[in-house]
């Protein structure tokens, strides 16, 4: 048997396991960036092979037998990938939770992440962009997450994506692409920004430090926009600067107040 730490957070604590009992396909394992779920077994593994790969930014779509999206990663490197099947008491969104959240303690930033019918046909997903046949289910019962790693991983991405078939039987896939050349700047979409604040409450920029960025405060504010109930704070050595140049982007001013966060990085985070 192979042992694996667990990862800090209540949810991960419950289904990250530290012992690997389930019957696995033969020769494989996990990757060590995602902890074993509970229970959970590999019933496909393909090892590091080097290949072009090429990754949604976008809900997926099929216009004149041609894959549509509005966003892409393309590049070339090595890729591994692993796909569980989940005991019955689990379910493919407590994997999918559990997994980004393993993640995002290792530092991972989001790239794009979509839910249920926002990500497209669960069957494009599956044939088209993994193609593994076994991960084709209902489009209301699906999520996918493309995370870029921390430095010093900084060229490696990791794809997740969850889904529970017609069958009730769910699965998590989980992929790894190590890139073979630097991948320079990938930014998040703004509704990636938009959902993990709603989702965690709180959204960290460790890079953005100094004065407003015209590409960042184009996100945010889209991102922002995409809900106009929401209200958040902003911390930051500049956060008053930022708030500023939120609201001449079309933010109400009344959306935005200031944080108490001492980090020198800008924090947004939700007024509950």
């Amino acid at each position: 048997m192979r042992l694996f730490s667990v990862l800090g957070g209540s949810l991960c604590c419950s289904l990250l396991s530290t012992v690997l009992v389930a019957a696995d396909v033969p020769d494989s394992h996990d990757l060590a960036v995602v902890p074993r779920l509970l229970d959970a077994e590999i019933i496909d593994f393909r090892p590091s092979t080097a290949q072009e790969r090429i990754y949604p930014l976008g809900s997926i779509r099929k216009i004149s037998g041609q894959l549509r999206f509005d966003g892409q990663v393309s590049a070339k490197g090595d890729v591994t990938s692993v796909t569980y099947e989940l005991p019955t008491e689990h379910t493919s969104d407590e994997a999918f939770t559990a997994a980004r959240e393993a993640l995002q303690k290792q530092g991972a930033e989001l790239l794009f992440w979509c839910q249920a019918r926002d990500c497209g046909e669960s069957s494009l997903w599956a044939n088209e962009v993994f193609g593994n046949a076994k991960l084709y289910g209902a489009d209301d019962q699906q999520a996918y997450l493309l995370l870029r790693l921390a430095s010093p991983k900084h060229e490696t991405l990791v794809a997740l994506y969850g889904i529970t078939r017609g069958n009730r039987r769910a699965y998590l896939h989980v992929e790894q692409f190590d890139a073979a050349a630097p991948l320079g700047d990938l930014l998040p979409t703004s509704a990636t920004l938009l959902r993990q604040l709603k989702s965690t409450g709180k959204l960290d920029f460790p890079a953005l430090t100094g004065d407003p960025q015209d590409t960042w405060i184009t996100l945010l504010s889209r991102g922002l926009n995409l809900d106009s109930t929401l209200r958040v704070t902003l911390s930051g050595a500049k956060a008053e600067a930022w708030r500023e140049a939120l609201i001449a982007k079309g933010v109400r001013a009344a959306r935005l107040e200031a944080g108490s966060n001492a980090a020198p990085e800008l924090v947004l985070e939700v007024i509950r």
